[in-house]
């Protein structure tokens, strides 16, 4: 039986989930919009990317989940403005994508963190390219801001050698942040982390996207993280050409809580709709690539709720 918007499910130990109501559609323009975009590389027979069509709307958690090798950072690349699409159309407000700039973070898989430079001076050095005109003091305030918001208050004066993995995955986190970007991309920030010190980073970062509300997307292979974590997952074919299927909205309030959120059935069913997409089981229209925008994901981000 298919819970309504208004049912509570019980998941575990006795506590009770209800879902958000969904929401009507934003009449605002989408902060991010794909049309029609392809990309490829020289000696590939094949575009890595193609027939793109993407509308992120504002303060919206997205999740683009793909096997490895589908062109997932490619997609980053292009939307962060380090690449140009052979094809196609990227709008970012409303207005044609420009080079790269301070409105849109990218937080990379191997943190990219100055090594000479303290926890602090690597975030302020990222704030003061954002706000060229703050005053040395103010930018430090600035930068000290966003490293007590990802906890390394202790390690403010280290330097990225004496910092775990996880720990500098935080500053390049802290980082990003700092630039007070409209959008915020991630790119697999986690994979390469330790189970436990990937949990609690997810944690921590549905923790600072709540605090923040950036528009994020951010890109995974782990199916899980990307329920945890999205208000909408966006499932990526396999290459070559590969190409976004229907957004899957995720129709969970927050905060949720992993000990409980597996257990869910709602939860269960996206697992289950993003998994049949990825292996094929399940047979799914791709977006429309016609002249009208993309169909952005049916839902917004969810209010707090002490039901979890």
């Amino acid at each position: 039986m298919t819970a309504t918007a208004h049912d509570t499910i019980t998941a575990g130990g006795g506590a009770g989930l209800r879902l958000a109501p969904p929401k009507a559609p934003d009449p605002r323009p989408p902060l991010l919009e794909l049309r029609g975009v392809e990309k490829g590389f020289p000696g590939r027979p094949e575009p890595v990317l193609a027939r793109l069509d993407l509308s992120i709307p504002e303060g919206q958690f997205a999740v683009v989940v793909g096997c490895s090798g589908a062109g997932k950072t490619t997609l980053i690349s292009l939307v962060a403005g380090l690449l140009k699409p052979d094809r196609g159309e990227i709008f970012f407000a409303g207005e044609p994508l420009g080079s790269p700039g301070p409105e849109r973070a990218v937080v990379f898989q191997n943190y990219s963190l100055l090594p000479w430079l303290t926890v602090l001076e690597n975030v302020t050095l990222a704030a003061r390219a954002a706000s060229p005109r703050l005053g040395r003091r103010a930018v430090k305030e600035h930068a000290q801001y966003f490293i007590d918001l990802v906890k390394l208050t202790a390690a403010t004066d280290k330097r990225p050698r004496e910092l775990s993995g996880g720990m500098r995955q935080r500053v390049a986190l802290a980082r990003a942040l700092a630039m007070e970007p409209r959008l915020l991309l991630l790119d697999e920030p986690l994979s390469a982390l330790d189970a436990l010190t990937r949990a609690t980073l997810q944690d921590e970062l549905a923790r600072i996207w709540g605090e923040t509300r950036t528009t994020v997307i951010m890109v995974t292979n782990d199916i899980d993280e990307a329920i945890l974590l999205a208000d909408c997952v966006l499932p990526l074919t396999r290459g070559p050409r590969a190409t976004l299927g229907r957004p899957i909205p995720v129709p969970l309030p927050r905060p949720r809580t992993r000990a409980h959120i597996s257990l869910v059935p709602e939860y269960q069913r996206v697992r289950r709709e993003i998994v049949a997409f990825l292996e094929g089981l399940k047979e799914q229209k791709p977006v429309s690539h016609g002249k009208d925008r993309p169909s952005p994901c049916d839902t917004a981000p969810r209010p707090s709720t002490p039901d979890l």
